[in-house]
Protein backbone atom coordinates (compact mmCIF):
# COMPACT_ATOMS: atom_id res chain seq x y z
CA UNK A 1 0.00 0.00 0.00
CA UNK A 2 1.56 3.28 -1.09
CA UNK A 3 1.84 6.39 1.07
CA UNK A 4 -1.43 8.30 1.11
CA UNK A 5 -0.96 11.54 -0.81
CA UNK A 6 -1.45 14.68 1.21
CA UNK A 7 -0.99 13.02 4.60
CA UNK A 8 2.00 14.26 6.57
CA UNK A 9 4.06 12.13 8.94
CA UNK A 10 2.25 13.34 12.07
CA UNK A 11 -1.16 12.66 10.56
CA UNK A 12 -0.01 9.19 9.51
CA UNK A 13 1.33 8.54 13.00
CA UNK A 14 -2.00 9.66 14.50
CA UNK A 15 -3.95 7.36 12.12
CA UNK A 16 -1.73 4.45 13.10
CA UNK A 17 -2.27 5.10 16.81
CA UNK A 18 -6.05 5.44 16.33
CA UNK A 19 -6.17 2.18 14.39
CA UNK A 20 -4.01 0.48 17.02
CA UNK A 21 -6.33 1.63 19.80
CA UNK A 22 -9.37 0.28 17.97
CA UNK A 23 -7.78 -3.04 17.02
CA UNK A 24 -6.13 -3.73 20.38
CA UNK A 25 -9.25 -2.67 22.28
CA UNK A 26 -11.40 -5.06 20.25
CA UNK A 27 -9.03 -7.95 19.54
CA UNK A 28 -6.23 -7.78 22.13
CA UNK A 29 -2.51 -7.41 21.68
CA UNK A 30 -2.22 -10.53 19.50
CA UNK A 31 -3.68 -8.67 16.53
CA UNK A 32 -1.09 -8.71 13.72
CA UNK A 33 0.74 -5.49 12.83
CA UNK A 34 -0.34 -6.04 9.21
CA UNK A 35 -4.01 -5.86 10.30
CA UNK A 36 -3.36 -2.64 12.22
CA UNK A 37 -1.60 -1.17 9.19
CA UNK A 38 -4.48 -2.10 6.91
CA UNK A 39 -7.00 -0.59 9.35
CA UNK A 40 -4.90 2.60 9.46
CA UNK A 41 -4.72 2.78 5.68
CA UNK A 42 -0.94 2.43 5.54
CA UNK A 43 1.44 -0.29 4.45
CA UNK A 44 3.04 -2.53 7.02
CA UNK A 45 6.35 -0.91 6.08
CA UNK A 46 4.80 2.52 6.62
CA UNK A 47 3.65 1.50 10.07
CA UNK A 48 7.07 0.07 10.90
CA UNK A 49 8.69 3.30 9.71
CA UNK A 50 6.87 5.16 12.49
CA UNK A 51 7.00 2.34 15.05
CA UNK A 52 9.88 -0.10 14.39
CA UNK A 53 8.30 -2.95 16.37
CA UNK A 54 4.97 -3.97 17.80
CA UNK A 55 6.38 -3.27 21.27
CA UNK A 56 7.27 0.27 20.19
CA UNK A 57 3.76 0.67 18.78
CA UNK A 58 2.09 -0.45 22.01
CA UNK A 59 4.36 1.69 24.18
CA UNK A 60 3.78 4.63 21.81
CA UNK A 61 0.02 4.20 22.10
CA UNK A 62 0.08 3.98 25.90
CA UNK A 63 2.35 7.02 26.12
CA UNK A 64 0.05 8.94 23.79
CA UNK A 65 -3.03 8.07 25.87
CA UNK A 66 -1.37 9.22 29.10
CA UNK A 67 -0.13 12.40 27.43
CA UNK A 68 -3.55 13.19 25.97
CA UNK A 69 -5.20 12.82 29.37
CA UNK A 70 -2.58 15.01 31.05
CA UNK A 71 -3.03 17.66 28.32
CA UNK A 72 -6.83 17.55 28.75
CA UNK A 73 -6.44 18.08 32.49
CA UNK A 74 -4.02 20.96 31.91
CA UNK A 75 -6.45 22.54 29.44
CA UNK A 76 -9.26 22.44 32.01
CA UNK A 77 -6.91 23.70 34.74
CA UNK A 78 -5.88 26.67 32.59
CA UNK A 79 -9.41 28.07 33.00
CA UNK A 80 -8.61 28.90 36.64
CA UNK A 81 -5.80 30.98 38.14
CA UNK A 82 -2.72 29.03 39.22
CA UNK A 83 -2.51 28.40 42.93
CA UNK A 84 -6.29 28.16 43.37
CA UNK A 85 -6.92 25.30 45.82
CA UNK A 86 -8.55 22.32 44.11
CA UNK A 87 -7.83 23.66 40.61
CA UNK A 88 -6.04 20.53 39.39
CA UNK A 89 -8.54 18.18 41.03
CA UNK A 90 -11.47 19.96 39.34
CA UNK A 91 -9.64 19.67 36.02
CA UNK A 92 -8.96 15.96 36.66
CA UNK A 93 -12.66 15.38 37.32
CA UNK A 94 -13.76 17.31 34.23
CA UNK A 95 -11.26 15.55 31.96
CA UNK A 96 -12.29 12.17 33.38
CA UNK A 97 -15.97 12.80 32.70
CA UNK A 98 -15.59 14.13 29.13
CA UNK A 99 -16.54 10.79 27.57
CA UNK A 100 -18.88 9.82 30.41
CA UNK A 101 -22.02 10.15 28.31
CA UNK A 102 -20.97 7.34 25.98
CA UNK A 103 -20.75 3.95 27.71
CA UNK A 104 -19.38 2.32 24.53
CA UNK A 105 -16.43 4.74 24.44
CA UNK A 106 -15.73 3.95 28.10
CA UNK A 107 -15.96 0.19 27.49
CA UNK A 108 -13.61 0.45 24.52
CA UNK A 109 -11.11 2.47 26.54
CA UNK A 110 -11.24 0.10 29.52
CA UNK A 111 -10.71 -2.87 27.20
CA UNK A 112 -7.79 -1.12 25.53
CA UNK A 113 -6.18 -0.22 28.86
CA UNK A 114 -6.63 -3.76 30.17
CA UNK A 115 -4.96 -5.21 27.07
CA UNK A 116 -2.06 -2.78 27.25
CA UNK A 117 -1.40 -3.40 30.95
CA UNK A 118 -0.02 -6.86 30.22
CA UNK A 119 3.12 -5.25 28.84
CA UNK A 120 5.72 -4.76 31.62
CA UNK A 121 7.13 -1.54 30.12
CA UNK A 122 3.65 -0.01 29.82
CA UNK A 123 2.72 -1.17 33.32
CA UNK A 124 5.83 0.50 34.73
CA UNK A 125 5.14 3.70 32.79
CA UNK A 126 1.53 3.74 34.02
CA UNK A 127 2.68 3.29 37.62
CA UNK A 128 5.06 6.23 37.25
CA UNK A 129 2.29 8.34 35.73
CA UNK A 130 -0.09 7.39 38.56
CA UNK A 131 2.55 8.28 41.16
CA UNK A 132 3.01 11.66 39.50
CA UNK A 133 -0.77 12.23 39.55
CA UNK A 134 -0.89 11.19 43.20
CA UNK A 135 1.81 13.71 44.11
CA UNK A 136 0.32 16.53 42.06
CA UNK A 137 -3.25 15.98 43.24
CA UNK A 138 -2.16 15.73 46.88
CA UNK A 139 -0.36 19.07 46.50
CA UNK A 140 -3.48 20.78 45.14
CA UNK A 141 -4.51 22.33 48.46
CA UNK A 142 -7.21 19.82 49.40
CA UNK A 143 -7.51 17.49 52.37
CA UNK A 144 -5.90 14.13 51.50
CA UNK A 145 -9.09 12.27 52.50
CA UNK A 146 -11.06 14.37 50.01
CA UNK A 147 -8.47 13.70 47.31
CA UNK A 148 -8.69 9.93 47.86
CA UNK A 149 -12.48 9.96 47.82
CA UNK A 150 -12.67 12.05 44.64
CA UNK A 151 -10.10 9.95 42.78
CA UNK A 152 -11.83 6.71 43.78
CA UNK A 153 -15.25 8.01 42.77
CA UNK A 154 -14.03 9.53 39.51
CA UNK A 155 -12.02 6.51 38.43
CA UNK A 156 -14.71 4.09 39.62
CA UNK A 157 -17.51 5.90 37.81
CA UNK A 158 -15.53 5.64 34.60
CA UNK A 159 -14.90 1.91 34.89
CA UNK A 160 -18.46 0.99 35.85
CA UNK A 161 -19.73 0.65 32.27
CA UNK A 162 -17.43 -2.32 31.68
CA UNK A 163 -19.97 -4.68 33.27
CA UNK A 164 -23.04 -2.53 32.81
CA UNK A 165 -23.29 0.87 34.39
CA UNK A 166 -25.36 1.19 37.54
CA UNK A 167 -25.31 4.98 37.25
CA UNK A 168 -27.34 6.44 34.40
CA UNK A 169 -26.41 9.60 32.48
CA UNK A 170 -28.24 11.87 34.93
CA UNK A 171 -26.53 10.18 37.90
CA UNK A 172 -23.11 10.61 36.30
CA UNK A 173 -23.69 14.31 35.61
CA UNK A 174 -24.81 14.81 39.20
CA UNK A 175 -21.82 12.86 40.49
CA UNK A 176 -19.44 15.01 38.46
CA UNK A 177 -20.98 18.18 39.91
CA UNK A 178 -20.94 16.77 43.45
CA UNK A 179 -17.28 15.84 43.14
CA UNK A 180 -16.41 19.27 41.78
CA UNK A 181 -18.28 20.93 44.65
CA UNK A 182 -16.15 18.92 47.10
CA UNK A 183 -13.03 20.62 45.70
CA UNK A 184 -13.99 24.07 46.93
CA UNK A 185 -12.80 24.92 50.43
CA UNK A 186 -15.56 25.13 53.03
CA UNK A 187 -18.10 23.38 50.83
Amino acid sequence: MARTAGRDAEETRRKILEATAEMIGRHGTTVPVSDIAKHAGVSKGGLLYHFPSKEALLVGLATELMTEFREAVQEFAAAEPEGTPGRLMRAYIRASFVEADDPQVLQDFISLAANLMFDPEIEESAKKDAAKWRTELNQDGLDPATVRLIIAATDGANTGPLWGAVLNESDRKQLEQQLISMTYPNS
